[in-house]
């Protein structure tokens, strides 16, 4: 679509958008931003579209980039780059990305809603956790609403149709790409195995080279973890409900999404632990059920929590009265109360929830924890994924440094 104006590639977009499902009222909202993105397009004598130029329009109707630098950027400001970005993708591949759109099916023909489906079974009867089976779900609903969008079938899958779809990752993260090609590969083999695909494609994919824990974890200093803790205003009745949940992440090490999966079943009051079937491993895992984190959720049932019939602990307290979404990382919670505390907050440290699980670990290395022990802690499937907290301890690692003597 290089030679294809951009009042041109916004209207085969748009219609792109019509067929996955887009709703009007946010076709309307794309529809403004798109004007306007035409007309700075116009009034500089630009025809086609070019990223850089749009950057530009993005930057200049919300000082972009200044307030992505200082970790200011509204939700509106995320939305004026996302359709920016989608306009670009969809220039270079012919589709829409994952990205944009996430709560609504992008696949349309019947076969493959059924392949997709049959596909979700089959994930379930060979055992993957329930997290690797939405993720590889999702991730084969993206390839067939690739497959779709290019106006093809199944049957017609080949390593250059591969080799396209490989080349819309670009840009992601390495992790990311990794396993996306993952469930890419399983979808492949699932196809090959049902007898859809005369060859089996999984090797056609690029092969990455595995790199567990390339990256040092994020972690948090004794101080700033404090005044953090501290700027919550455990007064009222969302402030009992994230104090509860960013202590069971800090204290006990329990993955975001365990947090908001937690119900009261789960609570041994009598025994003082906590148990719970991991939602990554499906390991189930009994912690000491720590003083002030009892206390904190308990606070929580008694003087926060909305009334619900819901079996979960922790609730969203704006209507709709539900637990979270699994796609809410509740990294917002973190920034809010940084921001409180007058802790700095930018792009070069992560902040999430996984960065308390990290803190944890790193302390309990310090504090001379068996590795074994840590591992069950964390759920951590191998051990090896443990020492990498080794990494963000500069006390441990001034142990391990040779003396320039040694031979």
């Amino acid at each position: 679509m290089e030679k294809t104006t951009i009042k041109e590639l916004i209207n085969l977009l748009e219609q792109e958008l019509i067929r996955i499902g887009y709703k009007e009222s946010t076709l309307h909202y794309y529809r403004e931003n798109w004007k306007r993105l035409i007309a700075y397009f116009d009034e500089r004598g630009e025809q086609f579209f070019s990223e850089k130029t749009a950057m530009q329009y993005v930057d200049e109707k919300c000082d972009f980039f200044a307030k992505e630098k200082a970790g200011l950027l509204t939700q509106s400001n995320i939305y004026l780059l996302r359709i920016v970005r989608m306009i670009g993708d969809f220039q270079e591949h012919g589709t829409v990305l994952r990205r944009y759109q996430r709560s609504l099916s992008k696949v349309d023909k019947a076969e493959n809603l059924k392949l997709l489906s049959n596909f979700k079974e089959h994930c379930k009867t060979v055992d993957y956790s329930a997290s690797t089976q939405k993720s590889y779900c999702r991730t084969a609903e993206n390839f067939l609403s690739f497959i779709e969008a290019h106006d093809s079938s199944v049957k017609e899958i080949n390593a250059k149709t591969l080799a396209a779809f490989v080349k819309t990752l670009m840009g992601y993260s390495y992790k990311t790409v990794e396993f996306v090609l993952c469930g890419t590969r399983a979808f492949l083999r699932f196809l090959y195995g049902s007898k859809v695909l005369t060859t089996d494609l999984s090797d056609s994919l690029p092969r990455m080279q595995a790199r567990k824990q390339t990256r040092i974890p994020s972690v948090w200093n004794k101080e700033d973890l404090l005044k953090l803790l501290a700027a919550i205003d455990r007064g009222n009745p969302c402030g009992k409900r994230d104090y509860a949940i960013i202590l069971l992440v800090a204290r006990l090490g329990l993955r975001c999404i365990d947090v908001k999966h937690l119900t009261f079943a789960n609570f041994n009051w009598n025994d003082n632990y906590l148990e719970f079937s991991q939602s990554k491993t499906g390991w189930l895992v009994r912690l000491p059920l720590l003083n002030d984190v009892g206390w904190a959720v308990i606070d929580y049932l008694q003087n926060g929590r909305p009334v619900s019939d819901s079996p979960v602990i922790f609730l969203r307290h704006i209507a709709p009265i539900e637990p979270f979404s699994d796609s809410d990382h509740l990294c917002q919670m973190i920034v809010k109360y940084m921001r409180m505390a007058k802790l700095p907050v930018s792009g070069k440290k992560k902040v999430g929830m996984h960065s308390l699980r990290h803190t944890l670990a790193t302390v309990l290395m310090e504090q001379q924890t068996p590795i074994q022990e840590i591992a069950n802690i964390l759920g951590h499937q191998s051990t090896e994924s443990t020492p990498t907290y080794l990494e963000s301890s500069l006390n441990l690692l001034r142990e391990c440094s040779l003396s320039p003597e040694v031979e």
